[in-house]
């Protein structure tokens, strides 16, 4: 994890994101400025977290084509390069267009940076990887989904939409240091993996031959954590779009709420990671993180209810550390169970997942907020995760992993 490649990649995952981060919540404001409805306004990201999801399942084909280093160069690009013609114009006509190539650049940096992780680093220490991972996925995030809107208001358009179209192509030095294709590390003590000429794996057979690429994973193995994945996302990304519209009555609720649930979604993942790895507890984290994104949610709910802001963002901290545990706990276990040479397939089971269920949530949650208030917004999240529980693996969840 103290490699020059580790390392970069955490460098360009830092840059791209922060451009994603800073323009996410200001491009429905530039719509809303050329004079689009607040649905035409909304559906700017509902076109990119579409386009990002499509672009996901194709990012293993991807990878084996091209490579990671160049698979990361151009989702960067595609991230940031559309997004430097946003001031021209506020007009739907720009704004879609550039929406769909800006989703198919993250979608994929989001799968090729996670899929890097894994096979950049030893499989004992997945866990506390793909944790800083999730970090420096993060921490952009936190600094920026707020500072992007106090920015607009002071600075106007023009220098923050440059800004969101510069970060993502500062994120390209950092990923000269990455080789052109990264084969998985073995285990400690383990013969290593010899070859490097796809995306997949080059692993080799006990007679030197190389071996047929694996690149597929049967969804039996996939399946679980997947949906885990998917209802868990709803459930938290629903929360954060129905914190913005809570009522009055909570006054400053939805303002530390998001900080609390970004905040704890970090702590959740890194915690994740060091205690799947120190207590060989890797796949074992899931359920009693579902169960606390259910109390969070409906502590939050509680809140509401009795109009106790403290009460609603201790529930949002919750969720946050419950969901950050979640989605660092099924993304090792996809790694796991998928196996070496598959990495760019989990990723992007992993992260349709997470994209597709905070679109669903979003829109499903603020549904019922529109029909029965916040307070069962939360509830439903709340209920959800619980009944995922059903869909977890009571098996051990992720393959035997040797520890060196």
């Amino acid at each position: 994890m103290r490699s020059a490649p580790f390392l970069a990649v955490l460098v360009a995952t830092f840059a791209a994101f922060g451009g994603f981060a800073l323009l996410l919540p200001v491009l429905p404001l530039w719509a809303a400025a050329g004079g689009a409805g607040p649905g035409l306004a909304g559906s700017v990201t509902g076109v990119f977290m579409a386009a990002t999801v499509l672009s996901q399942l194709g990012v293993p084909a991807l990878l084996r084509a091209v490579g990671h280093r160049a698979s990361l160069a151009l989702g960067a690009l595609a991230l940031g390069l559309p997004a430097a013609v946003l001031p021209l114009s506020p007009s739907p006509g720009l704004l879609v267009p550039v929406a769909i190539a800006r989703g198919i650049g993250f979608g994929i940096l989001t799968v090729t940076g996670a899929a890097l992780v894994s096979d950049l680093v030893e499989p004992r220490v997945r866990g506390r990887a793909t944790g800083i991972y999730g970090i420096a996925v993060g921490l952009p995030q936190l600094a920026l989904l707020t500072g992007g809107v106090w920015a607009w208001s002071r600075l106007g358009p023009t220098p923050v939409l440059l800004a969101g179209a510069a970060l993502p192509l500062l994120a390209l030095p950092a990923m000269l240091l990455l080789p052109r294709r990264v084969s998985p590390v073995p285990d400690a003590g383990s013969e290593p993996v010899r070859g490097g000429t796809t995306g997949s794996s080059d692993a080799h057979d006990r007679d030197g031959r190389p071996a047929r690429p694996a690149r597929t994973v049967p969804w039996r193995q996939v399946v679980g954590p997947w949906l885990v994945m998917l209802v868990c996302a709803a459930s938290a990304g629903g929360v954060i779009t129905v914190l913005p519209l809570i009522g009055a009555g909570t006054t400053g609720a939805a303002e530390f709420s998001l900080f609390a649930l970004t905040l704890f979604q970090l702590v959740g993942r890194g915690a994740a990671g060091e205690l799947g790895d120190r207590l060989r507890l890797a796949g074992r984290i899931t359920r009693p993180a579902l169960l606390l994104t259910a109390i969070g949610a409906a502590v939050a709910a509680a809140g509401l209810l009795v109009g106790s802001t403290p009460v609603v963002v201790l529930g949002a901290g919750i969720v946050g550390l419950g969901f950050g545990a979640v989605q660092n706990d099924t993304l090792v276990t996809l790694f796991d169970r998928a196996g070496p040479g598959r990495s760019g397939t989990a990723s992007s089971v992993w992260n349709t997942a997470y994209d597709a269920g905070t679109g669903v949530g979003a829109t499903a949650l603020s549904v019922v907020l529109g029909a029965a208030g916040a307070p069962w917004s939360f509830a439903v999240a709340a209920g959800a995760c619980l009944l995922v529980l059903g869909a977890t693996w009571t098996r051990a969840a992720t393959t035997a992993r040797t520890v060196g």
